[in-house]
């Protein structure tokens, strides 16, 4: 069976108990990190000198607290020890504007969290899937 480290940078408590039953109810062995401002994600890189503590994907929020969503994602992605590491933004953001800088610092995907429960369970269910059983990442 396979074992994916993912973390899920959200300031939403709610969304963080959401996402992370989702990922639980999948059969994938999946370690959940989770951080809640944009500080503490950039600082949880700078501070992890083993490899193997990285993610293999993020799960990142637009609107965080102390450093956007945006900030941590070209942080991320203009470093040559992070960017191969795929970023999907999951955020209540329906903005061209959010979307577009998202593409242009090269988030991986970009998705809307649905507002029913049901919907946003099934949403991170078909990330996991996707990201886990269909597609290839780069080990550390």
């Amino acid at each position: 069976m396979k074992s994916i480290h993912i973390l899920l940078i959200e300031d939403n408590e709610g969304d963080i108990l959401l996402t992370t039953e989702a990922l639980e109810e999948c059969r994938i062995m999946n370690r959940v990190t989770v951080i809640q401002d944009g500080d503490q994600a950039i600082d949880f890189f700078e501070k992890s000198p083993d490899k193997d503590l990285l993610p293999d994907l993020v799960l990142l929020d637009v609107n965080l607290p102390k450093k956007s969503g945006h900030e941590v994602l070209q942080y991320l992605k203009n470093s040559n020890k992070y960017k191969h590491i795929p970023i999907i933004m999951l955020t209540t953001s329906s903005s061209e504007m959010d979307i577009m800088q998202s593409y242009k610092n090269h988030a991986n995907c970009y998705i809307t969290k649905p507002i029913e429960v049901s919907d946003f369970m099934t949403a991170v269910t078909k990330i996991e899937d996707f990201w886990i059983n269909i597609v290839t990442i780069p080990k550390n």
